[in-house]
């Protein structure tokens, strides 16, 4: 027999290399085709969603916004009259009574005017006497009686309007506040309607907020609201005031909290979380994940109902919790889904786990 050359024998060991190569690469790529039409097997029926379980609940409704602390009354007070500032007895910043003077201005003329318009009273006075006992004597007539009478009436009134002119000397408190802001140091002229300073008042205070179109119509005069301060100091009160008509800029409506502030310690102007009282209702406390917007572009969450199909609600967002939201517009208990909700569409029948 004859001997194959070794060249020929290399060419064959290679051929049965490459021949058992493909054999094993077929086997090996016909049982992961089996794997990969297996894995995707599922991909066929329903598609798969978490939900969690959501009971309804009676819950004490809040809403909640941004405000801010705000004086109950804030009054430019001006003068009635005209002179330079004598006297500053009010310091800028302090606490005022009813009445206290501001600012008073120089004295002038007005003390020898009233003087004169008093000492003219008392010549109208015995010329009226006089006159009403000449005309018990027939020596006067009834009608000169009545124009005596009628000049004594006008010096008593221009003694009214001295005294009046020589009180308006004194700027005063309009109502016991903080004199905020002093216009008119000492030496300044004024002007009738020209600003001694700014009073304002602290006790009581308002706390102010917008609330959003959707909810004013909740607002109630006399609701109880609550104030976070940026301190975290705690006020409380009631709603005082809520706009009937929105900004047109912002669409939201104002409010007023009334709240006490008896030792002055909080100031206008502090920011705060407002959280107003809007009575109690059926709501649901959903992840903050769940709530997605439909074709129309309303909020809401998509749920599973008992025949595994996914229906859509649009909800109300009531509060906002660390643990979530609380809307409206659910009934009774829900299988609100958690994953996989926005891959599914309203009527779609699915697979349901119940989320972890």
């Amino acid at each position: 027999m004859k001997r194959l050359k070794p060249q020929y024998v290399f060419i064959l060991a290679v051929l049965g290399v490459l021949v058992v190569f493909f054999v094993v690469m077929s086997l090996a790529t016909g049982g992961s085709k089996k794997a990969e039409a297996k894995a995707k097997a599922p991909e066929n029926g329903p598609p798969s969603v978490q939900v969690r379980l959501t009971p309804e609940t009676v819950r004490e409704i809040q809403l909640v916004m941004r405000g801010r602390t705000q004086a109950t009354r804030s009054v430019s007070v001006r003068s009635e009259t005209s002179g330079v500032v004598a006297a500053a007895p009010a310091a800028e910043g302090s606490f005022v009574k009813q009445g206290q003077v501001l600012c008073r201005l120089a004295v002038d003329a007005r003390q020898a005017n009233l003087d004169q318009m008093r000492a003219a009273l008392k010549s109208r006075q015995l010329s009226r006497d006089a006159a009403a006992q000449l005309a018990a004597k027939g020596y006067r007539s009834p009608t000169q009686v009545l124009q005596a009478q009628a000049d004594l009436d006008a010096a008593q009134a221009g003694v009214s309007a001295a005294e009046i002119a020589l009180k308006q000397v004194d700027i005063r408190a309009p109502f016991a506040g903080v004199f905020d802001h002093r216009d008119a140091e000492i030496g300044a002229y004024l002007a009738p309607g020209q600003p001694c300073g700014t009073m304002i008042e602290l006790n009581p205070l308002l706390v102010v907020g917008d609330a959003p179109e959707t909810q004013a119509s909740r607002l109630k005069i006399g609701a109880l609201a609550q104030a976070r301060l940026v301190s975290g100091q705690m006020l409380s009160g009631r709603v005082r005031y809520v706009a009937h008509d929105a900004d047109p800029q912002t669409r939201t409506y104002h409010l007023q909290v009334l709240v006490q502030n008896p030792d002055l310690a909080v100031r206008s102007g502090l920011s705060a979380d407002l959280s107003v009282g809007t009575g109690s209702g059926a709501a649901h406390l959903v992840p903050v994940s769940a709530l997605v917007l439909d074709s129309a572009g309303r909020q809401g969450v998509r749920f599973v109902q008992a025949d595994s199909r996914v229906a859509f609600a649009p909800v109300t967002v009531l509060e906002e919790t660390p643990q979530g939201m609380w809307v409206s517009g659910l009934s009774g208990a829900v299988n609100v889904i958690t994953v996989g909700q926005s891959f599914v569409a309203d009527g779609q029948k699915v697979r349901v786990a119940q989320a972890r």
